[in-house]
């Protein structure tokens, strides 16, 4: 049975030069409740040599991943991202410092990981909090989130 049987019927496909590994190793040391799941060593002329993952599959807090050692000829882009709902300050900071690590941090709660590929952090309430002009205003502001100072200037 192959993986994709297993997985939802839409699923994220990250392409990466060679590193795909590196990045599976990086993202479930970031998210606890995280797997790996499957990968795919192509055999054929390999030799007696380790043959290279192809793909992985893995999972991060429910969501399934497949990475690809695709080669370097496409890059991520902010044009997609993925948001990582946090309840707590405390769960924004570690996220932040985590994914930011060896990439950058992006305005408006976005980081960029150190293989590219932009999260968001975000608080689980920033829908509510952002309706309010100030409170827009304020994010427009940052960088990492402030939970206390969005709630703030929702009030004013």
């Amino acid at each position: 049975m192959g993986v994709l049987e297993n997985f939802p019927r839409i699923t994220p496909f990250l392409w990466f030069d060679s590193n795909a590994e590196e990045a599976v190793e990086f993202y479930l040391s970031v998210f606890k409740n995280s797997r790996r799941l499957e990968e795919l060593r192509p055999t054929q002329g390999n030799g007696d040599r380790k043959p290279k993952v192809l793909t992985i599959a893995f999972e991060l807090e429910g969501q399934k991943f497949t990475a690809l050692n695709g080669g370097p000829m496409f890059k991520f882009t902010e044009a997609v991202s993925f948001v990582v709902r946090c309840d707590t300050q405390a769960e924004i900071d570690e996220y932040w410092e985590k994914l930011s690590a060896g990439g950058g941090e992006v305005q408006c709660g976005w980081v960029k990981d150190r293989f590219g590929l932009s999260w968001q952090v975000v608080p689980a309430r920033i829908g509510d909090l952002i309706r309010h002009p100030k409170a827009m205003e304020a994010m427009m502001k940052m960088k990492k989130l402030d939970i206390a100072e969005l709630e703030r200037a929702a009030q004013s």
